[in-house]
């Protein structure tokens, strides 16, 4: 039995006519003899009656009285509601399909909730349900608890399992449809000269999204890592022939050796910088760790620490300094460039380019760090589209 496993987002089930783009590349992957199972998001984004932010909305968004498992009985609904539509239409069509929820699919997860964990999936109702069926349409970004509670999977959920689903079932491939036709060497918002990219590795392709490429989700392309599945990221839109960016590994890749292959950020961010010499490193980071509070892009000094935050945790953070008489240097309105590509490794002379590009372009690097295949640096948010343009420049 070949299966192929397809997600499409929110964009892609929004209304009839994308739907009605999807459904094609679902017919094609049957004509080809595969079983298929498709992922599906919640209808749409924030405004779309049904979307994942429009249903939080309903119970006064982050400050909703509801407790977590409460709000994940809300948030699943919106991709059971897409779940059961888009089947309908495969229906009409003549398919041979059948909606499950995350928990019909066998997806198992701890209890915590908003953020649950799969711990395991069953496979035996799909592989019963491909007995007599060609499509199987399952409810992205949820589960179920071993007590039987619906659980969501967090944010990105629906890639995810898209990715644990072609784990389990050792799928040929995972094809992750989007509203755009692959990944690009930058945001093409910003730089007009951005490039398609026909092959990326695991690796690339991850610290991309990490680094705020958001057609995919990085969790799920560790998923596909690990069981060797290739990944394709592909446009809803686009003809069943056109197969978008495939991600493998990278000794599959082009025949030349890259040296950058994107460009990606994040924007919105606040810098803080705290002199330690009246506070120790272990009670400041210790204070961030027990609100949960996440750190990003930390310098650690003998009397100095730098990090940054996300604009809504920044907040969180200052009132917790603030309660503690820590003092603190803020400063708002940071944006994070990262340059990425797996040939950067033990390459020399990378990180004097950027050097030299900003500089020539009057840009002043705030912070900066690097690993074996990304580099990164900090910029003020008003140089965030001189910085990536020129570093596009200069490396692609």
């Amino acid at each position: 039995m070949k299966i192929l496993v397809q997600k499409f987002g929110g964009t892609s089930v929004k209304d009839d006519e994308s739907r009605n783009a999807a459904k094609k590349h679902i017919i094609q992957a049957v004509e080809d003899d595969y079983k298929v199972i498709v992922v599906v998001s919640a209808i749409g984004r924030l405004g779309d009656p049904y979307a994942t932010d429009s249903l939080l909305s309903l119970v006064d968004g982050d400050q909703s009285l509801l407790d977590l498992r409460e709000r994940d009985l809300l948030l699943s609904v919106g991709e059971t509601i897409s779940t059961t539509v888009f089947t309908n239409l495969l229906k009409r069509e003549g398919l041979l399909a059948s909606a499950f929820t995350g928990q019909d699919a066998g997806i198992i997860t701890n209890e915590e909730f908003g953020n649950a964990k799969v711990e395991r999936i069953e496979t035996e109702a799909i592989l019963n349900a491909f007995e007599t069926l060609d499509v199987v349409v399952v409810a992205g970004f949820q589960g179920v608890s071993e007590a039987g509670h619906i659980t969501t999977i967090g944010r990105g959920g629906s890639d995810t399992t898209a990715a644990l689903l072609g784990k389990a079932f050792k799928a040929e491939r995972i094809d992750i449809f989007t509203d755009v036709s692959g990944m690009m060497t930058a945001d093409p918002r910003l730089v007009k000269q951005a490039k398609f990219l026909d092959v990326v590795s695991y690796q690339e392709v991850s610290n991309m999204a990490h680094e705020g490429a958001k057609v995919i989700h990085p969790r799920a392309v560790e998923l596909a890592m690990q069981a060797g599945i290739p990944l394709r990221i592909r446009s809803t839109y686009q003809t069943v022939t056109d197969l978008g960016t495939l991600v493998t590994n990278s000794e599959q890749q082009v025949g030349h050796y890259r040296l950058v292959t994107g460009i990606a950020h994040v924007s919105d961010l606040v810098q803080f910088t705290i002199e330690t010499e009246n506070y120790s490193q272990k009670i400041i980071f210790s204070l961030l760790a027990n609100a949960s509070i996440s750190v990003d892009f930390i310098n650690i000094f003998p009397h100095q620490v730098v990090f940054t935050l996300v604009k809504q945790e920044a907040k969180l953070a200052k009132a917790i300094f603030a309660k503690e008489n820590i003092n603190i240097a803020t400063l708002e309105n940071c944006a994070k460039v990262a340059i990425v590509g797996a040939g950067i490794t033990g390459v020399p002379g990378v990180t004097s380019k950027i050097v030299t590009t900003l500089t020539e372009a009057d840009i002043d690097i705030l912070q900066s760090a690097d690993s074996y295949t990304t580099i990164w640096i900090l910029v003020a948010g008003d140089h965030l589209q001189t910085a990536v343009c020129a570093l596009h420049d200069t490396f692609l």
